[in-house]
């Protein structure tokens, strides 16, 4: 991905260049600004936030790094350039670093509950990002501690139910070997005995697809069993939110993938200010 041309076009989509208020009302004289932080959060996005500002002609420099949290009024960033410029991307730039750090935030959290089921599980996110806005949805759930996941249809396997329409789990998972040695196979299953015919066909993740801790648990104990346990992924998927982790506390899972973290992002509050 051109990731400049993609935050071109987000100016463009904002007319960045004929702002007819700025440029009617104010003197494009030089000015300072900054952008700070209006509530806790974990901050991504503040790499294309220079990079937006740079496509303007504005120098930015960042006072804090993705990945770090930022205490309400602390600066993120600081601005020198034309007012014209500055408040020509300020729109822009906000919308991305507050969406950001939004999902970065909820991944962060996220991350704190699910340590609570075990000390290795890892919050992951989905392909549920909006469109033209993937690269940095996964972006800000990595920034946040998270997993990004498959990022897109080709990278990995997926067998899905509306697959597993068509044939057995084993022979799915059989298909996509022999097509792909390579490529990590994850398999979503919704019973005891999917789980074992997917780890016994070689699928790499069992992903146990909107189950209850209870059957997780008796699947998971009978992978034991079989001696497969060691030899697959656990992921949890199927409308997890934050206020569900707990109820899996103790299961020997690995992943937690939830589509909130991208498809119901809150926003960040951020704001510039010019000085």
């Amino acid at each position: 991905m051109d990731r400049k041309a993609v935050l071109r076009s987000f100016l463009d989509e904002d007319a960045a260049e004929r702002d007819i208020t700025t440029q009617t009302l104010l003197e494009n004289k030089y000015v300072s600004a900054r952008i700070e932080a209006r509530e806790e959060m974990v901050l991504s996005g503040i790499e294309e936030c220079v990079e937006l500002f740079g496509l303007v002609g504005v120098a930015a420099l960042p006072k804090k790094k993705d990945g770090e949290k930022a205490e309400p009024y602390e600066v993120i960033l600081t601005l020198h350039g034309r007012v014209h410029s500055i408040l020509a991307a300020e729109r822009t730039a906000l919308n991305l670093l507050g969406r950001m750090s939004g999902i970065a935030s909820a991944a962060n959290a996220a991350g704190v509950l699910a340590r609570e089921i075990n000390d290795h599980v890892r919050v992951a996110g989905t392909r549920k990002t909006a469109p033209g806005l993937r690269y940095f949805d996964k972006k800000a759930v990595a920034a946040g501690g998270g997993l990004p996941h498959r990022y897109d249809l080709e990278e990995a396997f997926l067998i899905k139910d509306t697959h597993r329409s068509f044939l057995a789990v084993d022979e799915a998972v059989r298909k996509c070997r022999e097509k792909f040695p390579k490529k990590i196979i994850d398999c979503e299953v919704e019973s005891v005995e999917d789980a074992l015919r997917a780890a016994e066909a070689g699928a790499d993740t069992i992903m146990f697809d909107n189950m209850s801790p209870e059957t997780i648990a008796e699947a998971i104990s009978a992978l034991e069993a079989a001696g497969l346990r060691d030899k697959v992924m656990l992921e949890i998927s199927g409308g997890i939110k934050a206020e569900k982790i707990s109820a899996f506390k103790g299961l020997d899972i690995d992943i937690i993938s939830m589509g909130a973290l991208t498809h119901s992002v809150l926003c960040a509050d951020v704001s510039l200010e010019i000085e």
